[in-house]
């Protein structure tokens, strides 16, 4: 069965500014995959159409062959039935925490679904061990770490258990601690049968992942899909999309030119 597809979507900023420009791909339920791009390409506008949050200018998503609109989510059973299957976590995890503790941000979510207390409180409890986070779970979330926040941010999505999960650049700002827990929950929440899709320019991250990817070019299409072992081979379109440079070095009177990536190793 169709589990998400994306049909010829563009998205314009102000009717004016081009933020995705046909853009075309299907998703499989249990699969992982990642969209990746560099910075204005397009990545979080996509993530937010997927999810719901913003709507195409022109094409349409959809998901389990519903199509995701304004007018589909104004229906209260299809609103519930999106809702409960998908999570998305945001790249700025100060935007998605607003409860007082880390306790309540777990809970939240649950109980707007309509699960009595003691279920809810069953389902933050697990993924408070889970997380690593029972230590925190009377702090106001101001007071957390990055790593923390982030933690928080995702066990908020984990306690409705969905289906699918979105994430828009889950490793920026973390340290390397923090990303290896981050890549082993993704890699974990996806052999449990979860649909896992990120944003990220994160090239390491796709490598680790080894995930179906789509590449956004800095003209907001889609510049080509594959898998990541066949995304990472291809140099020169991670130059095209401006995800690698290359540098170039005197010895003396000879040049030599080595491509250069913030996530990747150097080749020479």
């Amino acid at each position: 069965m169709e589990f998400i597809r994306v049909e010829g979507v563009h998205y314009n900023y102000y009717n004016r500014f081009p933020a995705l420009v046909d853009v075309s791909f299907e998703i499989s339920q249990g699969e992982k995959f990642a969209v990746i791009g560099s910075n204005g390409s397009g990545k979080s506008t996509l993530l937010q159409i997927l999810t719901g949050l913003l709507f195409p200018s022109q094409g349409g998503v959809f998901f389990r062959t519903h199509e995701l609109s304004e007018k589909s989510l104004k229906e209260k059973d299809f609103l519930r039935f999106f809702r409960e299957k998908v999570g998305f976590v945001f790249q700025d995890s100060d935007i998605q925490l607003f409860c007082p503790t880390v306790l309540d941000e777990l809970l939240f979510g649950p109980l707007q679904l309509g699960l009595e207390k003691d279920e809810a409180f069953q389902r933050a409890n697990e993924i408070m061990q889970m997380l690593k986070i029972e230590n925190l779970k009377d702090r106001p979330s101001y007071m957390l770490s990055g790593g923390e926040k982030k933690r928080v941010a995702i066990g908020s999505i984990l306690t409705m258990n969905p289906e699918v999960l979105f994430l828009d650049e889950p490793t920026s700002d973390l340290d390397p601690k923090t990303q290896v827990f981050l890549l082993e929950l993704i890699l974990a929440l996806n052999k449990a049968g979860k649909t896992i899709v990120i944003a990220t320019h994160d090239l390491s991250l796709v490598d680790e992942l080894q995930c179906r990817v789509a590449v956004l070019s800095e003209e907001h299409r889609i510049e080509k899909i594959g898998s990541a072992e066949e995304i990472l081979k291809d140099e020169d379109l991670l130059l095209r999309v401006n995800l690698i440079h290359e540098h170039i070095h005197y010895h003396g009177q000879t040049a030599h030119t080595h491509i250069h990536s913030h996530y990747l190793f150097h080749k020479h």
